[in-house]
């Protein structure tokens, strides 16, 4: 399996059980009209996104205030587009391959996501680079960002 392929996997699993939730296998789902509409799904409960890869840059800041710096920004900077409504879902990936993180942004293109993106500090200094895919993907992942304020004791960066 290569990397995109288990990163595809890795990500419908995790939208799977986001959009499954606690309903019981014998349980039917019962359709919230309201629900729906407010987080964008169209008849299948899903909706488009952009994906974006953060990979390792051609400029890696050397250790320090700088980077520290750099990387306070990279964390308010996610904070900020997720109060925004726009990043639903962002992370570290493991390194392999140079890949360092991923966001999911609920923007129309790829291009509203690239202006987004170079909002980040790790991206405007060259520490990572960007690489942009259309996504769709369930509905449910709009909800993520209320439900993990929940359960988180820390924003990202603390």
């Amino acid at each position: 399996m290569n990397r995109r392929t288990s990163l595809a996997a890795a990500l419908l699993a995790t939208m799977c059980a986001v959009a499954s939730g606690p309903v019981a296998a014998t349980d039917k789902p019962v359709y919230d009209a309201e629900l729906a509409r407010s987080v964008g799904a169209d008849e299948r409960g899903m909706r488009p996104y952009v994906l974006v890869i953060l990979k390792t840059g051609p400029k890696r800041m050397p250790a320090g205030a700088e980077r520290d710096a750099m990387f306070k920004g990279h964390f308010a900077n996610i904070v900020r587009l997720s109060e925004d409504g726009k990043l639903v879902l962002a992370g570290p990936l493991d390194g392999v391959d140079g890949w360092r993180g991923l966001y999911v942004f609920a923007v129309p293109d790829i291009d509203a996501a690239r202006a987004l993106t170079e909002t980040d500090p790790v991206i405007v200094n060259g520490e990572m680079v960007a690489e942009y895919h259309k996504y769709y993907g369930t509905a449910a992942l709009m909800l993520v960002r209320d439900l993990h304020a929940k359960l988180g004791r820390k924003k990202p960066g603390e």
